[in-house]
């Protein structure tokens, strides 16, 4: 099949968004002007640069995540594993303004080093971030739509030790939660290695991602 967008899919659920996945869970975690955290999930969320490192999330409307990540200027960015994610799922409820996703969901917030906002103190890795960009989102011909882009550059990095194997960010292991669309999540639990045709014999000789 085609179909346009701007005209209708004609199918019984919107297929978009189970196309483009799996997706990361961009578990976001703020505070507002008083202080107050904040903690949310986001599946429109992904890596956009190494070097330095930076995340992004989009907010479809203007929620307290973004609200508070463009007021204060930053944000951490907290991975989802399998074992997290009832939490997460409590996370995404409908609160009201300065209540507390943390304790609704049942969770420890930890201190991060350089950035005011709390983290999950269970989260396997998590990573402060200080906003570098922000927008509202246009479309093609111009008109400003509900949703708003936040990209932030990653300023510290926690890492929960266990799952750190021969030197290497264990993600079989933390089995971390990805959104596949409709209601529908998967976690990855295995991996296969593949060399690029660029790699040559550097990879094998411990050069890994430099």
């Amino acid at each position: 099949m085609f179909y346009e967008p701007r005209n209708g899919h004609g199918l019984p659920h919107d297929p978009f968004k189970a196309i483009v996945a799996p997706r990361p869970v961009g578990w976001i975690s703020t505070i507002d002007g008083q202080g107050r955290p904040n903690l949310a999930p986001y599946s429109f969320f992904n890596a956009v640069h190494s070097r330095p490192p930076m995340l992004m999330f989009t907010s479809e409307t203007m929620k307290h995540s973004a609200a508070n990540a463009i007021a204060t200027g930053e944000f951490v960015f907290n991975l989802c594993s399998r074992a997290l994610f009832d939490a997460m799922n409590i996370s995404s409820g409908a609160l009201g303004e300065g209540e507390s996703e943390f304790a609704a969901a049942g969770l420890e917030a930890a201190p991060c080093r350089v950035v005011k906002a709390p983290r999950v103190a269970a989260a396997p890795a998590s990573l402060e971030c200080r906003v570098t960009f922000s927008t509202r989102l246009h479309d093609v011909d111009g008109a400003p739509l509900e949703g708003w882009i936040i990209i932030g550059q990653v300023v510290g990095v926690h890492i929960d030790e266990a799952f750190l194997k021969d030197g290497r960010f264990d993600t079989a292991a933390v089995q971390p939660v990805a959104r596949c669309g409709y209601r529908d999540y998967s976690a990855v639990t295995e991996m296969f290695e593949a060399l690029r045709p660029t790699d040559g014999g550097a990879y094998a000789l411990g050069q890994r991602d430099r």
